[in-house]
């Protein structure tokens, strides 16, 4: 199996696709298209960085500035229910949202917790092929997490080590 990060390139196609859809998905799910919806929409397909909540007002609050707190929060979790995002990294200390529902996987950073899409085709057609429950679970679909460390995070640790290599120790007598 190859696993492939989704470039930025590929993300901004996918992004402008979904975001011209939008309004029609709405309507079609009977979700009313308001800006508020459309502001957070539009700052959750504008990162492909998975943000947070948090991250996500205030991007949207520069367009916005009356919007609340709580009405992302809301919002986000509105466009889960109907499809329109998902929540990535449930377990970690908080939900980061995810604009791309198409299906793909993530690789998350153990240290700094970045978070990229990963495309990883074998593993779409064949991880649930033959299974419908586990026991007494009925199977929606499944998503990957790949733990790993970044590059940005093995050079930080690397080039820590290597000036506690260089730094002379002291002598006792001194």
């Amino acid at each position: 199996m190859r696993a492939q990060l989704i470039e930025k390139q590929q993300y901004a196609h996918y992004a402008a696709r979904r975001l011209a859809e939008f309004t029609a998905r709405c309507r079609e799910s009977g979700l009313a298209i308001t800006p508020q919806r459309l502001a957070i929409i539009r700052a959750l397909l504008a990162s492909p960085e998975h943000p947070t909540a948090d991250a996500v007002y205030e991007r949207v609050r520069k367009e916005h500035p009356h919007m609340s707190r709580a009405t992302v929060h809301r919002t986000l979790e509105v466009l889960c229910e109907v499809g329109e995002a998902r929540k990535v990294t449930l377990l970690h200390d908080s939900a980061r949202y995810d604009g791309n529902v198409s299906p793909h996987h993530h690789v998350v950073c153990v240290k700094c917790q970045r978070i990229r899409d990963v495309q990883i085709p074998q593993a779409d057609s064949r991880l649930l092929e033959s299974c419908r429950g586990i026991g007494d679970f009925h199977v929606l679909g499944a998503s990957i997490e790949i733990q790993a460390v970044c590059s940005e995070c093995s050079g930080r640790s690397s080039s820590k080590r290597a000036s506690r290599k260089h730094v002379p120790k002291r002598s006792k007598s001194a």
